[in-house]
């Protein structure tokens, strides 16, 4: 892995804790708090940093717009048989792509607002109420009275596997490229924005033509292969469009059985004028291609107790590096080490999710 840039590793410590001291800062960057002192001052000077506690530039955020909706998970007790009864544990947690995606960011330290809406109902008032506890700015999402706050339930085998998912998401119809202009301030401000699929297809073209030409980093999560039909057929402004398998196979118009199979899927996707695809395969990681070429990485092996959120987790945390100027490849890897963390909880979004922890993990 290529070392961190000492300004680098000081921005990292600082956005994981806006308080922390010169004198903590040298003994973990391992240089003299004098030396810390000029990286500061330095970083002050350019605008990156405002003053005591470090408060990060407007720069620094990313808007996250799409989905916030009720997750209802059902883990089948024994191995799911269908067209029959299935004894479950049912639990119930915020969630949403877009959602998930600010919260895990807002776990990693870093300044997120959720652009979204939701009904005027209790499910709508829990799911603003939980996020903005965990430090995502909430306030550019609407409440619409008269509907209802989406949700998705999903069925899970005893291996924690999705065997269906239902997914009620009426309320996003109502997602206008008008809300996304009246927002447009936030979005012009912001580092990087992501976005999902539950937009309206005109929402999506409006967002990512706009994006296109005020060269604001856009990054699409496809979310579903129903959903990815929504998508343009055009590209041009996408940073990175990040589709599991079956999406991807929507996108490229193919269908992908071997990595082989990937990696010219990943081209078919970029002529269509996005700049970087990551497809994630499950057990088999990921697959990227850049300007640069095309990689294939392999997860480090955990034990699966639940996949839901797995690929949320992993967009935030490609989403940490590529904000904090990391390779894409590094970016990569800290999604993945951000995806193996969910994966082995039972929770849409892991509680142990850190930034430090993510680079502990690919560093070791």
């Amino acid at each position: 892995m290529e070392p961190l840039g000492k300004e680098s590793l000081i921005l990292q410590y600082i956005r994981i804790n806006p308080f922390i001291s010169q004198q903590e800062l040298a003994e973990k960057v391992g240089i003299s708090r004098s030396a810390v002192a000029g990286y500061i001052a330095n970083l002050t000077k350019r605008g990156v940093i405002k003053g005591r506690a470090y408060i990060m530039s407007d720069e620094s955020s990313i808007v996250c717009i799409g989905g916030a909706n009720l997750d209802r998970k059902a883990l089948s007790k024994q191995k799911v048989r269908l067209h029959s009864s299935n004894p479950v544990a049912v639990t119930e947690s915020c969630g949403g792509v877009a959602r998930n995606v600010a919260e895990n960011l807002g776990r990693l330290g870093w300044q997120t607002s959720l652009i979204s809406c939701v009904g005027d109902d209790h499910e709508g008032k829990w799911l603003l109420q939980e996020t903005k506890l965990l430090g995502v700015d909430v306030s550019g999402t609407w409440t619409m009275p008269g509907e209802r706050t989406g949700t998705y339930t999903a069925l899970l085998d005893t291996d924690g596997e999705m065997v269906i998912s239902m997914a009620n998401m009426d309320i996003y119809d109502r997602f206008t490229p008008d809300m996304l202009a009246e927002r447009w301030s936030h979005l012009a401000a912001a580092k990087a924005v992501f976005v999902d699929t539950n937009l309206p297809a005109e929402s999506l073209q409006y967002l990512i033509e706009r994006c296109h030409a005020e060269g604001i980093s856009l990054y699409v999560d496809p979310v579903s292969s129903a959903k990815a039909a929504k998508l343009p057929e055009r590209l041009d402004g996408v940073h990175t469009i990040l589709p599991n398998r079956e999406e991807a196979e929507v996108l490229a118009g193919m269908k992908i059985e071997t990595i082989e199979d990937c990696r010219v899927a990943c081209k078919q996707i970029r002529k269509r004028g996005a700049g970087s695809v990551v497809v994630t395969l499950g057990e088999q990681g990921i697959c990227f291609a850049t300007e640069d070429g095309f990689e294939h990485f392999q997860p480090e092996p955990v034990e699966v107790v639940d996949v839901t959120g797995a690929g949320d987790s992993f967009a935030a945390g490609f989403l940490y590096g590529m904000a904090a100027g990391e390779s894409f490849t590094r970016a990569c890897r800290l999604g993945l080490a951000a995806a193996s963390l969910t994966l082995q909880t039972e929770r849409s979004v892991s509680p142990l999710l850190q930034a430090e922890r993510l680079y502990h993990m690919i560093e070791a």
